[in-house]
């Protein structure tokens, strides 16, 4: 090796091992080392030493740390977001020349709401897991509206309208609504026939944060126009379980995605109100972040959830196919 050479190699900054870069994005996605560190099979030490290294090879800090919480620095969370992508990239070569038959392989982390998780997801996974032994799927089933890109997700399903943001949407079409109330309710207050009826009955308030006014019940006339019609509630809630169970057990007139509680409707529990005064379908999309090129993991899962989700959605019309979301 030349002189040259030699200084050049004596003076390069090791490059991080893809174990190391593992270690760091697991912290950074779980915002604990104990976490990380347990979810990876490694004592605690190993995963604060990897990162350390990592922090003195890059020359700069990647996390904030407390004795309560670990929380990315902002280059840290640029170097999230490079490692996201490198690891991708790396777990696409493994798989690159293997035929689409060997099934998937890697870690997949997608966020949906709790019902669409429980009743329609579940009970199909395992078909899909059979299909794909060696994938390793984290699904969390949440109301909230997690941050995807910060909080580590490959893809979210969203229901519900969007924002602007730098994600990029996939609609998949939209929820029928209907508006539901339990019988026990009905008997003690009378079934309404027109919104007049609405003003001696309560409504359930939903909330994805507490403390948010709810703007009342909500319709849509003939042009295709939005009201809100506002009305009595003695009862909010902030997650669409405790929605239901508030309706269950006769608290008020809920409005939901049709899909989701025939089983209650059929069997007696629930009744359907009002069909001439239904709110706007709910639109459903697939989100996921702006990369060069996804893994194929997640290409394949959001295909197979889009089919899934198909014959319970209403069609989106002249519904683009890519556009911008939050």
């Amino acid at each position: 090796m030349s002189d040259l050479a030699s200084a050049s190699s004596s003076s390069t900054t090791p490059v991080p091992s893809i174990e190391t870069l593992q270690v760091f994005v697991r912290v950074a996605e779980l915002a604990s080392f104990t976490q990380a560190a347990q979810s990876l099979g490694l004592p605690k030490a190993s995963a604060s030493t990897a990162v350390q290294r990592l922090e003195a090879s890059l020359g700069t800090r990647l996390f904030h740390r407390t004795t309560r919480r670990v929380q990315l620095t902002q280059d840290g969370q640029a170097c999230y977001e490079r490692c996201k992508d490198l690891l991708a990239d790396l777990d696409d070569m493994q798989t690159l020349f293997q035929p689409a038959a060997s099934g998937l392989r890697g870690r997949l982390r997608v966020d949906m709401p709790m019902r669409v998780a429980h009743d329609v997801v579940m009970p199909r996974l395992p078909e899909f897991l059979s299909a794909h032994p060696a994938l390793e799927i984290e699904l969390s089933s949440t109301d909230r509206r997690v941050d995807l890109v910060r909080e580590g997700f490959d893809c979210v399903l969203r229901v519900g309208p969007l924002s602007d943001s730098t994600l990029v949407a996939r609609p998949l079409g939209a929820m029928e609504m209907v508006n539901l109330a339990s019988v026990e309710y009905l008997a003690r207050h009378g079934e309404p026939r027109m919104l007049e009826d609405l003003a001696t009955h309560r409504l359930v308030q939903y909330a994805t944060t507490l403390g948010q006014r709810c703007p009342g019940f909500e319709w849509r006339d003939a042009a295709g126009v939005t009201h809100f019609l506002p009305m009595a509630g003695t009862l909010t809630v902030s997650d669409s379980g405790a929605y239901t169970a508030a309706c269950l057990a006769g608290l008020g007139i809920i409005q939901v995605p049709r899909h989701g509680l025939e089983r209650e409707v059929l069997d007696g529990r629930l009744r359907e109100l009002l069909p001439d005064f239904l709110a706007a379908p709910m639109p459903v999309h697939l989100l996921y972040p702006h990369r060069r090129q996804l893994p194929r993991r997640v290409h394949v899962f959001m295909q197979w959830l889009a089919e899934l989700l198909g014959p319970r959605l209403l069609p989106l019309s002249s519904a683009p196919s890519d556009v911008t979301a939050s």
